[in-house]
């Protein structure tokens, strides 16, 4: 027994900075929920403040700004999800098909480098880009498309599409690895057989690639379910402004500006614990689709 704890000392020493990460940013924080049940003044503390029970979540449920920013959640979360991972299917199919190794290698590493870019940075090289004087309105203007610029971060009817189609450019290379991992399990002489039988490209693509990756198409759309609320609070964050609050505003930026700007700690907290509990049940959901349609089991 003491020889088995040696040997995995070094592996439990390692795990030790990520225990105690989660424990100082995930578990101890979790304390903060309590703030949603009360009518928390700072200068009171937690203690001090009154417990007023559910009266934050009903009155959470009586704005109409929440009814707004679920809204708002699911269409922009939904969107990303279905784009990026069409584009990143389409794209690892598309690599797939590509002969010469060195170019191969070469487009998969430009098309997953932008996932690891902050939002921080691509959020000012977007606004230049999106603005009335940028390069998209020079183009579309220059081809007659519009007949006159468009400030598309401070518009409502724009504001969405570009959300969701500029995470999808930032994502979808990243995303494709796993597909492109998938394609390279599928046995060759299933391709040779239907050249011999005289398939094309396109016949090959339909008939053996998407049925010989649909198992990881199903694995990764269903555990994405878990991720339905998350809409990307850096992102939208670094590109929104309260001319576009009506269509941009999500759970998380609500939350932020609740808490941290209006000062209404107990209803910001509210919010967020509802968010919580709405995400849990999802990613319950989403496992027990992944073990039905994909046979994923972590357990």
């Amino acid at each position: 027994m003491k020889t088995k704890k040696k040997n995995t000392l070094p592996y439990h020493l390692m795990l030790l900075p990520g225990v105690i990460f989660l424990l100082v940013f995930s578990i101890a924080p979790m304390f903060g929920v309590i703030i949603a049940f009360q009518d928390f003044i700072p200068t009171m503390g937690i203690k001090g403040s009154e417990w007023v029970g559910l009266d934050n979540f009903k009155y959470m449920f009586q704005l109409p700004d929440t009814w707004l920013i679920f809204r708002n959640t699911l269409v922009i979360a939904v969107g990303k999800m279905v784009l990026t991972l069409a584009a990143s299917i389409f794209f690892a199919i598309l690599l797939n098909e590509l002969r010469l190794v060195k170019v191969k290698k070469v487009v998969q590493t430009v098309a997953y480098l932008p996932h690891f870019l902050s939002w921080v940075i691509l959020a000012t090289i977007f606004r230049d880009m999106l603005d009335a004087n940028g390069i998209i309105n020079q183009i579309l203007t220059g081809l007659g498309i519009l007949k006159e610029p468009v400030v598309f971060l401070g518009s409502n009817v724009t504001f969405q599409p570009v959300m969701i189609l500029s995470d999808a450019w930032k994502e979808f290379g990243y995303g494709a690895v796993i597909f492109i991992a998938a394609l390279a399990g599928i046995n060759t002489e299933l391709y040779e057989a239907a050249e011999m039988d005289g398939a094309g490209r396109l016949r090959k693509i339909w008939h053996i690639t998407l049925p010989g990756i649909r198992q990881t198409i199903v694995l990764v759309a269903t555990l994405n379910i878990a991720g339905v609320l998350n809409a990307g609070f850096d992102q939208i964050y670094n590109l929104y402004s309260p001319i576009v609050y009506r269509t941009g505003d999500v759970i998380d930026t609500y939350v932020y500006r609740m808490g941290f700007m209006n000062a209404q700690f107990s209803l910001a907290t509210a919010v967020g614990l509802m968010k919580s509990a709405v995400s849990f049940l999802l990613i319950f959901a989403s496992y027990k689709l992944a073990d039905k349609f994909a046979n994923y089991r972590i357990f």
